[in-house]
């Protein structure tokens, strides 16, 4: 989506400034497209930094077998784990930005090609094929078929507008970082001094 056309009500910082507030931060929240990398990265950070890593997906969203969990039980996990002191969340889900955003200190957010995060997925698939990764629930078998590639090539297109509006309504004031690349991402974990 064209940036210019979005009001610009967001607090954008640069890798410079993201990187030293990641050193203090206590929750950190990583969004974006499937295969773009957040949970790699939210993993790397939460080594770093000691902080809790909550995948989204592992432990709110999915049950074993790809069974979703019900509306209702996602939103009371959200509320008790964000209530922690320190953690990094990896997970887009803009519907559940109101109780995530207000206790972020930071959001980054992996806005990755579609080809790249396309080629990404098919990746990990033959990597975790007929297994499950470890940022899935137990029973989810990587998978990858057409609605899953669709959905990833409509992402940004459908969801810009909602990250968006979704950080300006709950989370106006909290520094948003913006990765567009692999090369930008090694580059803010070359600044924090962490393996790429």
């Amino acid at each position: 989506m064209d940036q210019s056309v979005l009001p610009m009500a967001l607090n954008f910082v640069d890798d410079v400034i993201a990187a030293r507030q990641i050193r203090s931060a206590n929750r950190i929240l990583v969004i974006g497209c499937s295969g773009g990398g957040k949970s790699t990265l939210s993993q790397k950070l939460a080594q770093r930094f000691g902080l809790t890593y909550i995948s989204f997906d592992r432990d709110i969203f999915w049950m074993p077998g790809w069974t979703e969990r019900p509306r209702t039980e996602q939103r009371e996990l959200i509320t008790e784990m964000v209530a922690r002191e320190r953690w990094i969340m990896d997970g887009s889900n803009p519907s559940s930005f109101d109780l995530r955003l207000p206790r972020a200190d930071l959001v980054i957010w992996m806005q990755i090609s579609r080809l790249v995060c396309i080629w990404s997925v098919f990746k990990r698939w033959i990597m975790f094929f007929g297994r499950t990764r470890p940022e899935m629930a137990p029973g989810c078998i990587e998978k990858v078929d057409w609605e899953f590639v669709r959905f990833i090539w409509t992402y940004d297109k459908k969801f810009t507008p909602r990250f968006w509006d979704g950080i300006a309504a709950h989370g106006p004031q909290v520094p948003v970082l913006q990765l567009k690349s692999r090369r930008q991402t090694r580059e803010l974990l070359d600044l924090l001094g962490t393996p790429a």
